[in-house]
């Protein structure tokens, strides 16, 4: 099993497009540079952010920028325009119990009900976390950030 690491680099991307859009050409390059990963993988998560109504981009040299405020962008959108699994079904359950064993014939009601109870918790919380909180708090930890930096 695989856990995903879509929300991660798209948060990392919306970081990079909160701070320097309309300052800095913001590119699927440097944002794969900074995150260490493909180009394309960040095409493809620029598309999903794009559909879900988030960033629009300008083909060519016009660059990423966010369509709506970061206060109004939660954890939950984000992980909701990318990842294909939803919050409440990240969890799964082995389906091929026995209906002789008392605890095969079980476990997958008792699983979804705590499971149930555990999405929606993190639900709850994703909606409280704003794309607004992580660009504040990467500003408490990089004070002097000012533009696009690779080193």
């Amino acid at each position: 099993m695989r856990i995903s690491i879509k929300c991660s680099t798209a948060v990392h991307m919306l970081l990079i497009i909160a701070r320097l859009q309309g300052r800095h050409k913001v590119t699927s390059d440097f944002m794969a540079t900074s995150a260490g990963c493909n180009p394309v993988e960040i095409r493809k998560l620029m598309g999903s952010l794009k559909n879900a109504g988030i960033i629009e981009v300008a083909r060519g040299t016009g660059g990423a920028s966010l369509l709506k405020d970061p206060k109004d962008i939660t954890l939950l959108d984000i992980y909701a325009a990318v990842d294909e699994v939803s919050v409440e079904e990240f969890i799964g359950i082995h389906q091929n119990s026995s209906d002789r064993c008392p605890y095969g014939r079980n476990i997958k009601r008792l699983l979804t009900e705590a499971y149930t109870e555990i999405g929606q918790a993190i639900h709850g919380k994703m909606t409280a976390i704003t794309l607004e909180r992580f660009i504040q708090r990467l500003e408490e930890i990089e004070p002097e950030l000012d533009g696009p930096v690779l080193s």
